[in-house]
C-alpha cells in the first residue's frame, strides 16, 4: 500500500438509495442468522483478504455514546470468538499488505482511542478471557499527569508486557492536526512516540489521528516521524486498497441496542462496498 490522497465518498444516486432500502427490508433475515455472517471468507479476488479494525474508547457503563458496557463487550467478544474471527495485530495487517505475509481467515483488529482507565479495568481482563489481543492509542500527556480517568504507566507497563494489549501513540496532547502547524505536528507525533518507547521498552509503530482529521501531508509527517502506519475513522474494512496512512476502522458505539447494532456495522460494510459507496 503507498499514499495516497484521502478517498471521498461519491455522490448516491436515486437508484442506489431505492436498493439500500431494499436491503434494508431483507437485512433482518439476515441478522437473524449469524452463522450467516460467520462463514464469510472475507477475501477480494483483486484486493485480497478483507480486515475488519473495531474501533472502541470506553468500556464502562456510563450511559453516553463512546460507553461500551462490558456485557455488551463481552457479548461481542464471544460472538467473534464463537464464530471464527481470527484476532491479530496491527503489525500483522502491515506484514500482510507490504510484505506479503499471509493471514489467517476473518481476520480482525480490536482498538481503543485515548487510553480510558477502563480499559485495563473492564476491557483488558475480558480480551484475556477470549485469548484476544489489543491496541490502546494513548495520549501521552494524560497519563501520571494529573489526568483522572485514564491509565497510568504502570497499567500500560503491565498490559504490554502481558502481550494481550499493545500501546501505540495518540499523540501528545489529541489536538486536531490539520488545525497545527507542521513543527507541532512533528512534536506530537516524535514526542509520544519516544515516550511510550522510553517507559515501556518497546518499538510504536502506529498512530491513531486524533479526531480523525488528516490529510495527504500529514500522512508524510507520520511516515517521516517513522511511524509504518495510521488509523483513522473512516468507515471500512482495509484490504490492499487501502492507504496504509489511513487505515479505515469500524467505530462501535453504545445504543438502545448495543449488540444488535455491533452485528449490523459488521453486516453493512460488505454490502457498501459493492455497491461501491465507500472505498471505490
Amino acid at each position: 500500500m503507498k499514499i495516497t490522497s484521502p478517498r471521498f465518498v461519491e455522490p448516491i444516486s436515486a437508484a442506489k438509495i431505492v436498493l439500500f432500502l431494499v436491503l434494508l427490508l431483507f437485512l433482518p433475515f439476515v441478522l437473524s442468522s449469524p452463522s450467516d455472517l460467520s462463514s464469510a471468507k472475507g477475501l477480494d479476488a483483486v484486493n485480497g483478504p478483507k480486515i475488519i479494525v473495531l474501533n472502541y474508547h470506553k468500556i464502562d457503563n456510563m450511559n453516553i455514546s463512546l460507553s461500551v458496557r462490558p456485557d455488551d463487550f463481552d457479548k461481542q467478544m464471544k460472538y467473534l470468538k464463537d464464530n471464527g474471527f481470527n484476532c491479530i495485530t496491527p503489525h500483522d495487517l502491515y506484514e500482510a499488505f507490504e510484505e506479503g505475509a499471509e493471514l489467517p481467515e476473518k481476520p480482525f483488529i480490536i482498538t481503543f482511542d485515548d487510553g480510558y482507565d477502563d480499559n485495563y479495568k473492564n476491557a483488558y481482563p475480558i480480551l484475556k478471557k477470549y485469548g484476544f489481543k489489543g491496541t490502546i492509542f494513548v495520549i501521552t500527556s494524560f497519563l501520571d499527569r494529573g489526568q483522572q480517568g485514564y491509565i497510568t504507566w504502570g497499567q500500560a507497563a503491565e498490559m504490554e508486557a502481558s502481550g494481550v494489549m499493545n500501546i501505540e501513540s495518540h499523540t501528545v496532547t489529541h489536538g486536531s492536526m490539520t488545525e497545527l502547524s507542521d513543527a507541532e505536528i512533528r512534536h506530537e507525533l516524535v514526542d509520544s512516540k519516544k515516550d511510550i518507547e522510553q517507559r515501556l521498552g518497546k518499538k510504536v509503530e502506529f498512530v491513531a489521528y486524533p479526531t480523525g482529521t488528516y490529510n495527504l501531508h500529514i500522512a508524510s509527517l507520520v511516515r517521516e516521524a517513522g511511524y509504518l502506519g495510521a488509523f483513522t475513522i473512516k468507515y471500512g474494512n482495509v484490504d490492499r486498497a487501502s492507504n496504509i496512512y489511513a487505515i479505515e476502522r469500524i467505530p462501535i458505539f453504545h445504543t438502545e441496542d448495543t449488540y444488535s447494532s455491533f452485528l449490523e456495522r459488521l453486516q453493512y460494510i460488505p454490502i457498501f462496498e459493492r455497491l461501491g459507496w465507500i472505498k471505490s
